[in-house]
């Protein structure tokens, strides 16, 4: 009896092997956790983060990107102490397992969180610890970023790369910087980043997402990124994309984070077809799921249904994801393996 092809078009996205290597640490709670852990503290949510729906955003201009902030900075108050880090984290890591992906590199900032945690090294300390824990229980391997602001001084920026240094082999893998790339300069955290990359971090910051191309090359001119945070905008400047594909630069895209904060008006406007042919490395990310309401898959989901990739090119930007990852060579293999197989099988 001849056998039949499975037609590639209903293979599950969700059992895709691949690496999510642009998560948030409080945007990745889940909103059921938020409304729980506000309840525990004592803390009064608006109706955007306590009506369990994604909330209404907009970023493009000032008073879009503060309200962002404060509801983000909402979310966060309620994280208080150490059940709730260690919740957050296992947590996470459950919801990478059920949506295929094998690796995650979490990205934070423990400034926000040292306040209640006594201090910054402790902050950092439970995270990781956390971390440990989350990648025994579930079996998804975890690392984590730090994170500088770029609304605060630079200087703080150099403290917490020298922290992060400091754990690079506690399970630190690289550092970003986050907030509003419209304000100040990249090069203004120039030395942060030499810190970091001179201790063996990856260098990931933020760029090209509310602000053009010419964030995006800062990003790479004046900090080293090895990867860059959204980076989409780099769609704008095809010299600058064949930079990044010739030096194997990844764009960690986030497509619907980009729609809902107005970078672009809907999904079949974001840039993922012109970067994916330039030829630039991309691994898609769901940014802040609890914000955006959706995760990783769905934007696996979207490159499927919107931009017409066929599973051959949805397997391929997994495989961008796991190489770009700093993930454990054996770890690269056996996800790269279960891609192939995903696709063949």
């Amino acid at each position: 009896m001849e056998q039949v092809s499975t037609p590639p078009s209903i293979r599950d996205v969700r059992l895709l092997p691949k690496a999510h290597l642009h998560l948030h640490f409080t945007g990745s709670m889940r909103p059921a956790t938020l409304r729980e852990l506000a309840d525990k503290h004592g803390v009064h949510l608006p109706e955007a983060l306590s009506s369990g729906r994604p909330p209404k955003l907009r970023a493009t201009d000032e008073r879009g990107w503060f309200r962002f902030q404060r509801l983000y900075d909402m979310a966060r108050s309620v994280l208080r102490d150490d059940e709730d880090i260690r919740r957050l984290v296992l947590e996470a890591a459950e919801d990478e397992r059920s949506e295929g992906s094998g690796w995650l590199e979490i990205q934070v900032d423990p400034t926000s969180y040292a306040p209640r945690l006594g201090g910054l090294i402790p902050a950092l300390e439970l995270v990781l610890d956390a971390v440990a824990q989350a990648e025994r229980a579930t079996g998804v391997g975890i690392r984590v970023l730090v994170a500088a602001n770029r609304m605060k001084h630079p200087l703080d920026a150099r403290t917490l790369a020298r922290l992060a240094v400091r754990y690079a082999d506690r399970g630190v893998v690289g550092f970003g910087l986050s907030n509003d790339e419209r304000r100040g300069m990249a090069r203004d955290f120039d030395r942060a980043f030499a810190i970091a990359r001179e201790g063996g971090l990856l260098a990931a910051p933020h760029g090209g997402e509310l602000a053009g191309p010419a964030s995006v090359r800062d990003c790479v001119d004046d900090l080293g990124a090895g990867r860059v945070g959204h980076g989409v905008r780099a769609a704008e400047d095809p010299r600058l994309m064949q930079r990044l594909a010739d030096r194997q630069i990844t764009c960690e895209v986030c497509p619907a984070s980009n729609v809902a904060l107005g970078v672009y008006e809907k999904a079949e406007d974001v840039p993922l077809r012109t970067l994916f042919e330039a030829g630039v490395p991309l691994a898609l990310g769901a940014d802040d799921p609890l914000l955006f309401g959706s995760r990783l898959t769905a934007q696996y989901e979207s490159a499927r249904a919107v931009h017409g990739f066929g599973d051959a090119e949805l397997a391929e930007l997994a495989r961008q994801s796991v190489r770009a990852s700093r993930a454990p060579e054996d770890v690269r293999k056996g996800l790269l393996a279960g891609i192939d197989a995903w696709l063949t099988g």
